[in-house]
């Protein structure tokens, strides 16, 4: 089981977010932490880091995996179109 840390940015999200969807975003955090790659897991291309993302309906969840320090880095949570503009 990996541990999980989180950026500024999707903290901050997670924060002002209505509770049926920080239900729906935690729950799938929760199963990234045993499997950090499931079937519906895509790479980012264009990224200089592995960056992975998942969906969760209309929102994306942006997320780095290192095994070495066995983290699970979720970098950013956005809705579709604002999550992939740096």
């Amino acid at each position: 089981m990996f541990n999980v840390e989180f950026s500024s940015q999707a903290r901050k999200f997670l924060k002002k977010i209505d509770s049926i969807t920080w239900k729906r975003i935690t729950e799938k955090i929760e199963r990234l932490q045993v499997d950090p790659f499931p079937s519906d897991a895509k790479r980012v291309v264009g990224r200089k880091e592995k960056t992975f993302r998942v969906r969760i309906g209309y929102y994306r969840i942006l997320y780095l995996v290192f095994f070495d320090r066995n983290l699970l880095f979720i970098s950013k949570i956005d809705k579709r179109p604002k999550v992939f503009n740096d």
